[in-house]
């Protein structure tokens, strides 16, 4: 993870962005670091210290400012430290405290507002495509699947016992969640209660239960071969809805992670009284700065949680906004080609069956990623950061990798 804060990254950013000859604009460095609609409005946010770019995104950057990314990371360090010198500076003046303190009140409150928007921006595009994927490829697919007898037992995906979930690659996982996706679709269409006739969220919400708690050959849930935690409040952002109540769609989710990333604001609520107080005593001036370096701390302890969040939302729509738009198209051109119902398995041919592990793997991959536990990643500790950050990008370059590679 990175050592640099978000505000001296931000600066140097707009730095070198403004010595260009002439300076670049914002619009300008956004599409030459490979940025899609709308990049100009992150590079803003970047520049402005909401958010610090992803290791690819950071190295897109440094590219169109013909930098490399350690010395885009180097200067950031440099200028994080300069920062905090800075900060640690207090002016003698009692009214030039107060100043002080409502000048980064007044930052810190901004900040946890645009964090709020930026939250419900990513969390709202992904449940925007997620659905559609859902709907449109994952329950269509079910539904199909669920037409076909004498498809074969899925093969198991893990015969040992694991050390550690995060110890398991990601091809082993999606290969679990596939299983668990094949044997619902058996059960359903032996007359079980999880088809697609229940209802489309619920639905979904029962096959996504399979994925993430059926069993694997050694009776270990395949959600601990997932390596990543799968709790309801996660499947509700992530639009699938709680696993006992089968979809309650984005809104839940997006009070769960607006309501973290806001919670710094609620060391400045007890100080809100004297901020608007033309006066105050120089031991109110303490407290009031005491508050606000208490919300600054929270601030900068959950910034690099805040930005692999974002990030991961961000990657994560572009997989569901591939499979919505290329895998439901794919999955057509299949439907067009299957025999008549009743089908059986083996008048599907070769093609036909193969193409059926293929949209599989597929929902297996959409699992995958929807399953992501996001709003841990903005309470982690470093360390556990780290290890989720880590396995989070396997599974999504596996994901994406893979869904590219099929449709």
């Amino acid at each position: 993870m990175h050592d640099f804060s978000a505000e001296a990254m931000g600066l140097v950013i707009r730095e070198h962005r403004l010595a260009r000859t002439p300076a670049m604009t914002q619009e300008e460095l956004a599409e030459r670091a490979e940025y899609g609609k709308g990049g100009a409005v992150s590079v803003s946010r970047i520049e402005r210290g909401l958010i610090s770019p992803g290791e690819h995104r950071l190295a897109a950057l440094a590219l169109a400012l013909r930098m490399t990314p350690g010395q885009l990371k180097q200067q950031a360090e440099d200028r994080t430290r300069s920062l905090a010198a800075l900060r640690g500076q207090r002016p003698v003046k009692l009214r030039d405290q107060v100043q002080e303190t409502k000048r980064r009140h007044a930052g810190i409150t901004e900040k946890v507002g645009e964090r709020t928007k930026i939250t419900q921006e990513h969390g709202e595009a992904f449940n925007h495509v997620h659905d559609i994927a859902r709907d449109a490829f994952f329950l269509r697919f079910v539904e199909l699947a669920e037409s076909i007898g004498g498809a074969p037992e899925p093969d198991r995906p893990y015969d040992g016992e694991p050390e550690s979930a995060d110890g398991i690659p990601a091809a082993i996982r999606v290969d679990a969640m596939s299983a668990g996706i094949a044997h619902a679709i058996r059960g359903a269409a032996a007359g079980g209660a999880a088809g697609v006739a229940v209802g489309g969220a619920a639905a979904y919400g029962a096959f996504t239960a399979a994925a993430l708690f059926g069993t694997a050959s050694t009776g270990a849930a395949i959600s601990t071969l997932s390596g990543v935690a799968a709790t309801n409040a996660t499947l509700a952002l992530l639009g699938g809805g709680t696993l006992a109540a089968g979809g309650a769609g984005m809104a839940g989710g997006v009070l769960l992670l607006t309501g973290m990333v806001a919670a710094p604001a609620a060391a400045l609520a007890a100080a809100g009284f004297y901020v608007l107080r033309k006066r105050r005593t120089k031991k109110e001036e303490e407290r009031l700065r005491a508050e606000v370096e208490t919300a600054e701390a929270a601030m900068d302890q959950s910034q690099q949680g805040f930005d692999a969040m974002i990030d991961v939302l961000d990657r994560a729509t572009a997989t569901m906004e591939y499979v919505s738009v290329h895998g439901t198209h794919a999955l057509e051109k299949w439907r067009a080609g299957l025999p008549p119902e009743p089908r059986a398995w083996d008048a599907l041919g070769r093609a036909g069956q193969e193409r059926y592990k293929d949209f599989l793997t597929v929902a297996g991959c959409l699992v995958a990623v929807g399953s992501i536990n996001v709003s841990a990643l903005l309470t982690a500790e470093p360390d556990a950061l780290r290890a989720m950050d880590l396995a989070i990008d396997e599974t999504l370059r596996y994901a994406d990798r893979t869904i590219k590679s099929i449709v």
